[in-house]
């Protein structure tokens, strides 16, 4: 079941009450509601300030936080809409750089539940068609937009090419299987070239379409996303590997046709975050709707926050609990597991809660023997797996604090893992609500 999140704002309550009603909660594919829906409010999405789209399977999310803080670096209101929400539902919708307020949210929600209701949208759609009625009512320079599955048939794809600065497509791979790999006539059957088939449809003609370069992206799905970008008369705009220098703790050099430049290391932990630094530098480069300067780019890649990607939790409530290094991330999939994997390089305790859909090895395989011990906690108000889908050295823990109070007294660190519910969970847990 999706999360409507809860608010302590009994009038922002009473709408996310309306949305956990919706007929079809777990959202659909198909772009004909979300059209109608547009229609009725006014087609905002036809009044936004130039839009960068981002797809992807990994590191939408963090190139999202990118593609803001150097826009705002340069200076420029930027609105933002992404998702899930970690603690708050507010944080799906950030208006002119700020955090949706719970009044305006209310009254938000409840124009669109009111105007829309009875074509029978989903929490997402109502979601979407919300942020772009505020974005085109409050004046600002720049929309970032975060796909929320898939792309092609995603309700943000509503969006039109007039409007859009940039697509770009973060990392790919096998995720949501049973939406993104349905069967269907006329797309590839290989299954990562369906994935990027599907991602790069939000490919629109005029608009560049920003993908890695090089050996990023295997051969299949390179082949669909040209084929895709050719098919809408989109520009693809490629760039190369980015190559570290000195690794975790030198900067980088993103690369380009002719071009070569170094910049700092990116304020998000990770190796994969050079990746997902450097598409959103490419997604700026390739447009030519908003100018963005070289410093800003370098302030921007510095100051970028995502909560809950390879995020180093501060002393705090949660924290408090062990003597150890405590990290967060909400990767769930094999593809963010070999990501995790790059961060550990020695043993680290390890506390997973997974929903019941997503694959247990996920993480155990990438980290292999470096996992001191592992603990299960349920997801909150989710269908977990239980420790017996582990492995026999899984231990059941009733909780976070639980499980932290549990651990052994050691130095090596500590990793929650396996859920976005989950870490927001651990981040109201710790007081540290995303803002």
């Amino acid at each position: 079941m999706p999360d409507f999140g809860r608010s302590d704002d009994p009038r922002v309550q009473s709408q996310l009450d309306r949305l956990a009603k919706l007929s079809v909660p777990q959202g659909r594919f198909g772009l004909e509601t979300m059209r109608a829906m547009m229609e009725r409010l006014g087609n905002p999405h036809r009044k936004l300030p130039p839009v960068f789209h981002v797809a992807g399977t990994n590191g939408k999310g963090s190139t999202c936080a990118f593609l803001r803080a150097m826009l705002e670096a340069e200076g420029y209101k930027v609105h933002v809409t992404t998702s899930p929400h970690l603690v708050r539902y507010n944080e799906r919708i950030r208006v002119a750089g700020k955090l949706i307020e719970d009044a305006r949210l209310a009254e938000l929600l409840k124009e669109v539940l009111d105007t829309c209701e009875d074509l029978g949208p989903s929490f997402f759609e109502v979601t979407i068609a919300a942020a772009f009625t505020e974005f085109a009512r409050v004046p600002a320079d720049a929309c970032v937009v975060e796909v929320g599955l898939g792309g092609r048939l995603d309700a943000t794809n509503v969006l039109e090419p007039e409007v859009l600065a940039a697509c770009g497509i973060a990392a790919l791979g096998l995720d949501h299987e049973r939406f993104l790999l349905a069967p269907e006539e006329g797309v590839p059957e290989e299954p990562i070239a369906r994935i990027a088939f599907e991602k790069a449809g939000i490919a629109k003609r005029g608009a560049p379409l920003v993908t890695y370069g090089g050996r990023l992206n295997p051969r299949e799905a390179k082949a669909a996303i040209e084929s895709v970008a050719q098919s809408q008369g989109a520009e693809l705009f490629d760039w190369w590997n980015v190559l570290e220098q000195g690794g975790n703790s030198g900067e980088f050099m993103y690369c380009e046709r002719e071009r070569e430049l170094d910049f700092p290391k990116p304020s998000l932990s990770g190796e994969h975050q050079y990746l997902n630094a450097g598409l959103a530098i490419a997604m700026l480069r390739a447009q030519s709707k908003l100018a963005v300067s070289f410093k800003a780019a370098e302030l921007g890649l510095m100051r970028a926050n995502w909560p809950a990607r390879m995020q180093h939790l501060r002393t705090g409530p949660l924290t408090a609990l062990t003597a150890s290094q405590v990290w967060l991330d909400g990767g769930h999939n094999p593809s963010a597991g070999e990501a995790i994997s790059k961060h550990f390089d020695g043993p680290v305790h390890l506390i997973l809660g997974m929903l019941d859909n997503k694959n247990p090895r996920a993480l155990l395989d990438p980290l292999g023997d470096r996992v001191r011990s592992l603990r299960i906690v349920p997801v909150p108000g989710h269908d977990a797996h239980p420790a017996s889908a582990f492995g026999p050295d899984a231990v059941t823990a009733d909780n976070l604090e639980e499980a932290l109070l549990s651990l052994p007294s050691d130095d090596f660190p500590v990793l929650i893992a396996g859920s976005l519910y989950l870490a927001g969970e651990a981040l109201k847990l710790n007081d540290e609500i995303p803002d």
